[in-house]
């Protein structure tokens, strides 16, 4: 067993990064300088996959489309745009306003199995779905096996693609 030495900083130097980290992301977004007056806010995103693509949803609600645009940059999906506050009349006396206006950019990254060629985007009741198709080489497979001994021909398994990231996290971590 190798021996570790204490530090009796440590927990408090890894306090501090966590109140760092708070005050550098939420309030600089909550209290910047158009923070207070026009709202931070992000659109809602999810992210799921099946055997042929990777789809992503983000509502955008009381959106145009042309409010908002959608890039794909080495294997980072981004989404920027606006949401500007309508007041209907001068007259207009509000009370509370807590839906959240102003600008907004998104970026997410894609995974190596994912394609932007063939990429699909529609836009409907607020939604936004993207769809990217995976690369052929990481779909799975069927192989067949032929062979002796049994009364049939041939016999078919699945073969799934293995995921590179997590062999190779494997393989660092000493796992098997």
């Amino acid at each position: 067993m190798p021996i570790v030495r204490y530090d009796p900083f440590r927990d408090l130097r890894t306090l501090q990064e966590e109140v760092n980290r708070l005050f550098s992301t939420n309030l600089t977004r909550g209290f910047g300088e158009e923070g207070i007056g026009r709202g931070a806010w992000n659109p809602s995103v999810d992210i799921y996959e099946n055997k042929e693509q990777i789809v992503l949803e983000a509502e955008l609600p009381g959106m145009n489309r042309d409010d908002f645009e959608l890039s794909v940059e080495n294997n980072v999906i981004t989404l920027r745009g606006e949401r500007q506050f309508e007041k209907k009349d001068e007259t207009d006396n509000y009370h509370r306003v807590e839906r959240s206006y102003g600008s907004f950019t998104r970026s997410l990254m894609l995974p190596q199995t994912v394609s932007a060629d063939g990429a699909t985007a529609e836009y409907r009741n607020g939604v936004l779905r993207v769809t990217l198709p995976k690369r052929e080489e990481t779909k799975a497979r069927r192989i067949q096996i032929s062979g002796e001994g049994t009364a049939s021909s041939a016999k078919t398994i699945e073969a799934k693609p293995e995921n590179v990231t997590t062999e190779k996290s494997r393989t660092a971590t000493g796992g098997s």
